[in-house]
């Protein structure tokens, strides 16, 4: 997939592998990415602010220099440089948002890597919860799929190292790899005691997008995924559905990690009025608000009824589209409480290779609610069950064709 950073604004989810398309939004192209450099001097200094005493930064970094010793075998030297970058991915970290990272020459390499779309790995979307890397959705028929990695999973360790206090760059940097290797990680599953062993085997990741099926006289589209494909499809997907003459529909967004925010806001027009609300972005108390609004292309009439699927796994831009619909009244949320994955991230250029991902924004329902603050809730609570799972049952698809028949 070849992506025009200046056109998209794109959710970054740290997807294993699967290019950094989804999740949290990230900026590309802004004006500030091209900055002035000049190579840093390593010499005592102050900041321009006289309540900041750099004594202690200056007087750490020349003990290191006078009394660090290295012991073990092979250790690369540290260089001034290092240190440098060591102490800027610090001072990113003080502020305690996981998305907010610093990355130094080899992780920009890598980062820029994925973001240009490297489809080698497993196919699962990660993210933190509680400084745990869990799994927010495998996508469906990846080797993460199929290995059976289920939403929800705590990911307690990685070809046997620990993921206690790993950032979920790092997370991506001991899964990823050549297509064909193969990556062991150990998961904490919720209602099982002990950890559960998975291996996967790398691979060429191809995304599914849209599927369509019918039920009785309901129409069914699953989005797997907001790629730059999905606006297109689902477009067509309508067509199939306006053909089949029916007039209820359900839209399964559950398990969707997300992605392109300019696909959710295509999709949201076909069923909004022209200059409806789709998402705020909030950016704080110093910067104007800025609201994405319905395209207008409003096809259907009050005789539609549609419910959408929900989840855990259901992410980012599935929840701006979900949430904008389920407030303008267009459909009803059956499932299980969102994943909650709403702040908006800018990459900036720090150097010629290096970058820093800072968040800058969050993203609010069009009555303002925040999707970080624990997700969308459904109208209707499902949950699916092992034992549901284990008879090939699906209460939430059951309960939403209930909905549509009887209303």
């Amino acid at each position: 997939m070849n992506i025009n950073l200046k056109r998209y604004k794109v959710f970054l989810i740290t997807l294993v592998l699967v290019a950094a398309a989804f999740g949290a939004g990230i900026y590309f192209g802004k004006t500030n990415q091209n900055l002035s450099y000049k190579e840093p001097a390593i010499e005592n200094s102050s900041l321009a602010s006289s309540t900041i005493d750099m004594t202690p930064f200056w007087t750490v970094w020349n003990l290191l220099d006078q009394k660090f010793v290295y012991t073990q075998k092979g250790a690369k030297p540290i260089t001034e440089q290092d240190k440098m970058w060591g102490a800027i991915q610090g001072m990113a970290a003080a502020y305690g948002d996981p998305y907010t990272v610093f990355f130094p020459p080899e992780e920009n390499s890598s980062f820029q890597t994925d973001i240009s779309g490297d489809f080698e790995g497993v196919g699962m979307e990660l993210d933190i919860k509680d400084n745990n890397i869990v799994v927010v959705a495998p996508i469906k028929g990846t080797p993460a799929y199929i290995a059976g990695v289920e939403k929800g999973d705590t990911i307690i360790s990685i070809n046997g190292t620990s993921t206690a206090g790993m950032s979920i760059d790092d997370a991506v940097d001991y899964i990823r790899g050549k297509a064909g290797t193969e990556v062991t990680i150990q998961v904490a599953r919720a209602g099982v005691t002990k950890p559960i062993e998975i291996k996967m085997v790398r691979q060429v990741i191809n995304i599914p997008t849209i599927d369509t099926s019918t039920k009785g006289d309901v129409f069914i589209i699953s989005l797997y995924s907001f790629n730059a494909l999905s606006a297109d499809e689902f477009r067509q997907a309508l067509r199939d559905f306006v053909s089949s003459g029916k007039t209820k529909l359900v839209f399964d967004l559950r398990g969707n990690p997300g992605g392109y925010l300019d696909s959710a806001v295509d999709m949201a027009s076909w069923f909004l009025p022209i200059g409806d609300v789709v998402v705020r972005e909030n950016f704080g108390s110093s910067t104007p608000e800025q609201v994405y609004r319905s395209k207008g292309y409003n096809i259907f009439t009050d005789q539609l009824k549609m419910i959408i699927l929900v989840d855990s796994g259901t992410a980012s831009a599935s929840e701006i589209l979900s949430g904008a619909l389920q407030e303008h009244g267009v459909a009803k949320l059956v499932g299980t409480n969102t994943f909650g994955k709403g702040c908006v991230q800018e990459l900036v250029q720090i150097t010629p290779d290096t970058s820093l991902k800072v968040t800058v924004a969050k993203w609010l329902t069009p009555n303002g609610i925040s999707i970080s603050d624990g997700g969308l809730t459904p109208d209707y609570q499902v949950k699916i069950t092992d034992a549901d799972v284990a008879a090939g049952k699906d209460p939430q698809m059951d309960k939403a064709i209930e909905l549509l028949d009887n209303n």
